[in-house]
């Protein structure tokens, strides 16, 4: 298992999972309202989207961190990748 090491990528992950969070919430807000459907789509993409980016950041990440600290061969290392990569795409 591997953390999230440096504090920068740490600290860029949760302002952007709090976005979300916020997007998330106005979203809920939208349907209460009686919102427009297409206007609760479009939100409903942009959260998609910055969920998607949020993971690559992550995975950007998860790749740096694997291969950096990883106590086998490049092979295995790369293996371990992959197979993670693989899991969340």
């Amino acid at each position: 298992m591997m953390e999230i090491r440096d504090p920068e990528v740490k600290a860029d992950l949760l302002r952007r999972l709090r976005r979300i969070e916020g997007q998330a919430r106005g979203v809920a807000r939208m349907i209460e309202e009686g919102r427009d459907c297409q206007e609760v789509l479009q939100q409903l993409s942009a959260i998609r989207a910055a969920a998607h980016q949020v993971s690559l950041r992550l995975m950007r990440s998860f790749a740096v961190e694997c291969i950096q600290s990883s106590e086998g061969s490049p092979e295995e290392a790369v293996e371990a990748l992959i197979q993670v990569l693989s899991r969340v795409s």
